[in-house]
């Protein structure tokens, strides 16, 4: 359920949640929201009156599971702020979001929370925020990003009995280290990091978590890694964009990193020893660099095409053109008339019941039908998977990639949207279309799918509505992109075979 532009008085908002609250809602999402009442300031005795509908309401059981609260404004009251924060801090739901609230700060729980997702961006939170707080055990995902954090060892000591934390955002804020500060003592179950857009500067690297795995370092004040750096075993995807590197960092202290971006830095020529230092690198975003020409230059270019991702995109490459040409010399006189579906659909398992119950029926069924590629009935046995992958996109007239966070965990996924995006700029087509089934984090989506990402970022897509009555236009649109060119094609067929 979702309440836009709310202006009322406070007694009156609080009757509204107190109804959603008995109500079967899961989900409650208020934005705009301005709580009003008598000009006057009210100490404590005089406030807890109003709060009464809501104790009641939090101590109920209810089937509330996620509260959204964005751009809220106080116009009126002046009171004793803390008595409002610990009514939500003792709210028993999952997943509570207070966006754009100008909040200070906000209480640790009392007893043992039930809180898997706190969001409390743009706010004006500080490095007080939950300093000795033993109740947020099972917090996985704390997002802060636009507050005022100041200090990076008061935030790890914040996390350090948060015991499930996996992903934190403090992206936007004043974050520094000093070398002499204590320790970091990191939550242990933490694994991915982003603290873009702080002060950061090399001693950062004295201060991340042990086992992080992604860490993004983007527009800070960095100019190199230092050597000695503590090591990181489980760090794969490290984000050193928009810094003052002059070189590419070395990877002793990281040797299970993966990806590495120093886009938008000072480096003038990389040194070659780099591919030797890290090993496991399979992807690196260097664009935007003054690269000088030099020799330097060129043998860093000659080593990278061999050690990263080189040899993975050649040996599709060769796939795609030994299929090519075994299909041209096995029936030369069809390639002119390859187009059998209106779409190949590409999607994950895990996905497959939405794309049997939702997508096939919709699409193949009533007026003016679409012919779809799918390849559980249309894969030809005793070829292989890579082979039946390119044929089916090959006789595709469009590739339909049914996106999700289970779509970027699988292999086979991955392949078709690499032999889907060669037809693209072989044949000068526009034969993609991306159907977002669930929203994709950023932070899930595995650095070998740089195209996937790049594709986003550039072209459109349709997302699949939750709203029942959003759906008919979702399908229009749908039909609209894939129809009409392969119907034209296929009378013609019909008129050469005739």
């Amino acid at each position: 359920l979702m309440l836009d532009t709310v202006d009322l008085q406070w007694p009156i908002i609080l009757q509204i949640f107190l109804l959603i609250w008995y109500s079967p809602v899961e989900h409650l999402i208020v934005r705009n929201l301005t709580f009003r009442g008598s000009v006057k300031v009210l100490n404590e005795y005089e406030f807890l009156p109003l709060l009464d509908p809501l104790e009641q309401l939090i101590s109920l059981g209810n089937s509330m599971k996620v509260l959204t609260l964005e751009h809220v404004r106080n116009k009126v009251y002046y009171f004793n702020q803390e008595i409002l924060y610990r009514e939500f801090s003792e709210m028993n739901i999952a997943s509570l979001t207070i966006y754009d609230a100008y909040m200070p700060h906000m209480l640790c729980p009392n007893k043992k929370s039930s809180f898997q997702y706190l969001n409390f961006s743009h706010n004006a939170l500080t490095d007080e925020l939950f300093q000795n707080c033993s109740t947020l055990t099972d917090l996985k995902l704390l997002i802060l990003k636009r507050n005022k954090f100041e200090t990076l060892s008061k935030v790890s000591l914040m996390t350090s009995h948060m015991k499930s934390l996996k992903y934190l955002d403090m992206s936007y804020n004043l974050l520094s280290h000093d070398g002499a500060d204590a320790r970091c003592p990191w939550a242990e179950s933490l694994t991915e990091l982003d603290l873009s857009s702080n002060q950061l500067s090399d001693s950062v690297f004295e201060c991340l978590p042990v086992n992080v795995q992604k860490v993004s370092l983007q527009s800070n004040q960095i100019t190199s890694v230092p050597k000695g750096t503590a090591e990181l075993k489980s760090l794969r995807e490290l984000n050193l964009a928009s810094n003052r590197l002059a070189d590419l960092p070395v990877c002793s202290a990281f040797l299970s990193l993966e990806f590495l971006n120093v886009e938008m830095n000072a480096i003038l020529s990389p040194a070659a020893d780099f591919f030797q230092s890290c090993p496991g690198v399979r992807e690196l975003q260097g664009g935007h660099n003054p690269f000088k020409c030099s020799c330097e230059l060129q043998d860093f270019i000659r080593l990278a095409c061999i050690y990263l991702d080189g040899p993975w995109y050649l040996r599709m490459t060769w796939q795609w053109t030994q299929t090519k040409r075994r299909a041209w010399h096995s029936h030369p006189a069809e390639q002119e008339s390859v187009l059998q579906f209106h779409a190949f659909v590409s999607y994950s398992e895990r996905d497959s019941l939405w794309v049997k119950n939702e997508l096939i029926p919709n699409l193949e069924k009533g007026e003016g039908c679409v012919r779809l590629c799918q390849h559980e009935r249309n894969f030809i046995p005793g070829k292989s998977i890579v082979e039946n992958i390119i044929n089916c996109i090959e006789k595709s007239y469009k590739s339909i990639f049914v996106l999700s966070p289970n779509f970027v965990q699988s292999e086979w996924c991955h392949y078709e949207l690499y032999f889907a995006h060669h037809k693209l700029f072989s044949e000068n087509s526009n034969s993609l279309i991306l159907i977002l089934l669930e929203p994709i984090p950023p932070y899930v989506i595995p650095a070998r799918y740089h195209k996937l990402k790049a594709l986003m970022a550039k072209r459109t897509y349709l997302e699949w509505p939750k709203e029942r009555s959003k759906r008919g236009l979702f399908w229009a649109n749908l039909r609209a992109a894939i129809s009409i060119n392969l119907l034209i094609s296929m009378e013609g067929n019909e008129e050469q075979s005739d």
